[in-house]
């Protein structure tokens, strides 16, 4: 179970994050979605499905949002009504700040009714009136630290720059957080070097290296890749013009990823740290999903030629583009 992995500190952890549908979506046009995700997910050996919060992060920043943001349904009432019947933990994500205190226990309660597991996250831009700071949030979670287990998000491109995510790391650990999902990695040496600072600070410390799980992500086209620039991932220059020049940008970037896992798969195993990875799937494109199946079945079998997970060996179809 993926709790139990979780607090026993085990590797080999694999995860697959979904957005909601968008709002004004009918309310047959979102059962059609979710039973379509339930059928591609269904045959899947994951540990949990993420579920996340999307926010307009417009404010962040000057540079003009390559997508127009549309508001998604909420991501419990989404996992709770739609996708029951998918039996993986559901792993929500939530904005802690933009709710008060009274708020967010009653969420809390209703995640711990379904066994779901939360995720906190910042505000969506950093002039957001916060009404729970993070630590306050963490508190509320408290009490049901017996029964679930809390994460947090870790962003390798910030390391980069303040050389302080190690340490942002562990006073979330001391607040009850055991582990951490990354934002998309398309930079393996960013992601490298908070494994290694991390390590060496835990070790300074005393303090129990969390568990890491690296969320991977497939690109289709040109304008998904000005997305994740805009949202923060850095993607080398030399794999930018990689990608652009390539004959199939998603097939390439599908072995991008392939790569970076069987990387951070052997750089977290030679030095028995507690890692997973998550694949993400936030696309629409029929075959960028399909893409992202295939993604998920090659990282099993990555984790399981490092010992740290046991997964079929049934050849999968090569992802390709359309």
């Amino acid at each position: 179970m993926f709790i139990n992995k979780i607090k026993a500190g085990d590797s080999g952890i694999l995860t697959y994050g979904i957005t909601p549908p968008k709002s004004g979506t009918t309310p047959e046009r979102t059962a059609e979605i979710a039973r379509k995700t339930i059928e591609r997910l269904l045959p899947l050996d994951i540990d949990a499905l993420i579920v996340y919060d999307v926010q307009d992060e417009s404010a962040r920043t000057a540079t003009e949002r390559p997508f127009p943001f549309l508001q998604a349904q909420d991501p419990f009432e989404f996992a709770s009504g739609h996708l029951q019947d998918l039996k993986v933990p559901k792993i929500i994500y939530r904005p802690a700040g933009m709710f008060s205190p009274s708020e967010l226990q009653r969420w809390l309660d209703d995640l711990n009714k379904h066994n779901f597991y939360p995720v906190f996250v910042g505000l969506p831009a950093p002039n957001h009136p916060v009404k729970t700071s993070l630590p306050e949030a963490y508190q509320l979670w408290s009490q049901y630290k017996e029964t679930s287990v809390i994460g947090a998000v870790t962003i390798p491109e910030r390391h980069e720059v303040l050389k302080d995510e190690d340490q942002r790391i562990l006073d979330k650990v001391s607040c009850g957080v055991s582990y951490f999902i990354s934002q998309c990695v398309f930079n393996l040496s960013f992601a490298k070097t908070v494994i290694d600072d991390l390590e060496r600070t835990c070790s300074r410390t005393g303090i129990k290296f969390p568990t890491l799980v690296f969320t991977l992500t497939v690109c289709g086209s040109e304008k998904t890749l000005d997305f994740m620039d805009w949202l923060g991932i850095h993607v080398p220059d030399d794999l930018k013009t990689e990608f652009k020049t390539s004959d199939n940008m998603l097939e390439r970037s599908v072995n991008v990823c392939l790569n970076i896992a069987s990387e951070l798969a052997a750089h977290c195993a030679s030095r028995s740290l507690p890692f997973g990875f998550n694949i993400e799937s936030v696309a629409t494109k029929a075959n960028e999903i399909e893409a992202s199946i295939y993604l998920v079945n090659e990282v099993g079998r990555i984790l399981n030629q490092h010992g740290v997970r046991k997964v079929s060996m049934a050849p999968t179809t090569a992802a390709s583009g359309s």
